[in-house]
């Protein structure tokens, strides 16, 4: 899949499949989208290759990457699983509906409008250590090996 920035300067290519999908419901998803949440395609940034205006990215707030030109938040990290694990924003995806939630997260922010579709897990804020696996046994792997390729150690 292919995406960029509003403006068109930066564009990038997503190669292969998304370990995780998460519509984020917090405070500050909706302030950065400008929206009532955000959707996030958990992927190792090995994976997605800036094609087109890499000279124009500059660092977004916690450790993502923006378009220096429209200010379009392209991905960003999260401090669990470092700087090895991007959340892409799906909405800077070209074709960004062929991806769906695989989780709602901070659902206890979530505008009462939005609904969240009958058997998709839904956490108040980020699951815990009591809930089930978001992601199975390959997916574990993924996040593992990325991890491994930041620190030397898994998880």
């Amino acid at each position: 899949m292919d995406g960029g920035c509003e403006c068109g300067r930066v564009r990038y290519s997503l190669n292969g499949d998304s370990i995780f999908i998460n519509c984020c419901h917090c405070r500050q998803c909706q302030k950065l989208s400008g929206s009532a949440f955000a959707m996030n395609a958990m992927v190792e940034r090995d994976r997605v290759e800036i094609v087109a205006g890499a000279e124009a990215t500059e660092p977004a707030r916690g450790g993502g990457a923006r378009c220096a030109e429209c200010g379009t938040i392209l991905w960003g990290t999260h401090r669990m699983f470092g700087d090895t694990i991007l959340f892409l924003r799906v909405g800077t995806l070209d074709e960004g509906e062929r991806l769906t939630p695989d989780a709602h997260f901070f659902v206890r922010s979530k505008h009462p409008w939005v609904r969240v579709p009958e058997g998709v897990p839904a956490f108040e804020t980020l699951p815990g250590p009591g809930d089930p696996p978001l992601f199975g046994p390959e997916q574990a792997a993924r996040v593992d090996a990325a991890r491994v390729a930041e620190s030397g150690t898994p998880g």
